[in-house]
């Protein structure tokens, strides 16, 4: 049924209400996590950085050897589409997060009951940002913890795909969230230097530069990339290293890049607290430029999501 005030979902080449977005449930996304994503965000409903977003969605799905049957031209058509008729769903304040989905389809075998689904599954959807239940981490900052369970290593899968094969980054979530519903869960590499999280990356800030984990041991996130271009133009230093535990204790500040937080600051890391305020003086000039370079005070949106 076709409900008022529903989001829509494009399907394989249909605008249909999410309640009716069914896919087989012998397909390989469901099956295998056979399936690459990619997922960027609005700034005051404008998405922000989609080619950039979909040229790094394709490098995923060359990876895994998927053809999305479009074109990257054809994608933005979609998405833009997608977003612009779900708008009308969420207030002036609020935005979305903006998502592009292909799954390998469903095996040769498995089409008898299918017969129509002969390609991939193409899935472009959205999602309001959970704005008011992050407004007290840009206030108080981030609780970073790193679990027990390790990045899968490079060498197994590469991390610079975004693949829908999550459970490594969900495993080390719930272990992490089991000891602090509030806190994130940034996981240690093979050699046990910090690496990434769920949609995160992590930096540190020490002896006068950011410090951020090597590319081989992380999704290359475009948020990630915008935190080097900015500190370019502020002058600051910018390293990619390896960061081990001792690194982490001992610097001046600490923040994470996503698309959605787009850059928030932390408080602690195992407990162990940083020295500077939150966030600290180099953080909230990364904040202020990243406000400026998308031209829109994403800061302050989040900030005014906090209870009065």
């Amino acid at each position: 049924m076709n409900r008022p005030n529903q989001r829509v979902v494009y399907l394989n080449g249909d605008f249909v209400p999410e309640s009716e977005a069914r896919i087989p449930f012998r397909d390989r996304g469901v099956k295998f996590g056979d399936a690459a994503f990619d997922t960027t965000r609005t700034f005051g409903h404008d998405i922000f950085r989609l080619r950039e977003h979909l040229e790094r969605f394709y490098r995923s799905l060359r990876y895994l050897r998927i053809d999305p049957k479009l074109t990257i031209d054809e994608f933005i058509e979609v998405t833009e589409q997608v977003v612009e008729r779900n708008l009308p769903l969420i207030g002036e304040d609020d935005d979305y997060w903006v998502t592009q989905r292909v799954t390998r389809g469903i095996d040769p075998a498995d089409r008898t009951a299918w017969p129509g689904w002969d390609g991939p599954t193409v899935i472009v959807e959205c999602l309001p940002l959970p704005l008011a239940a992050r407004a007290e981490f840009y206030r108080d900052g981030l609780e970073v913890i790193t679990p027990s369970v390790r990045r899968v290593a490079p060498d197994m899968v590469s991390p610079r795909a975004k693949t829908h094969n999550y459970l490594n980054l969900v495993l080390g979530d719930l272990e992490v969230t089991a000891q602090n519903e509030n806190a994130i869960a940034i996981l240690l590499d093979e050699n046990g230097n910090l690496s990434e999280g769920k949609g995160s990356n992590i930096f540190i800030f020490t002896d006068g530069a950011i410090h951020t984990p090597k590319e081989r041991y992380v999704l290359p996130g475009v948020s990630r990339a915008v935190v080097r271009e900015l500190a370019g133009k502020l002058g600051i230093p910018y390293e990619e290293t390896d960061i081990d535990l001792f690194d982490a204790y001992n610097a001046e500040e600490s923040f994470i890049s996503s698309t959605s937080f787009c850059v928030c600051p932390v408080q602690t890391i195992n407990g162990n607290v940083m020295p500077s305020s939150v966030p600290g003086p180099v953080t909230q000039r990364i904040i202020d430029a990243y406000v400026e370079y998308v031209g829109f005070d994403w800061y302050a949106q989040y900030l005014g999501k906090l209870p009065s």
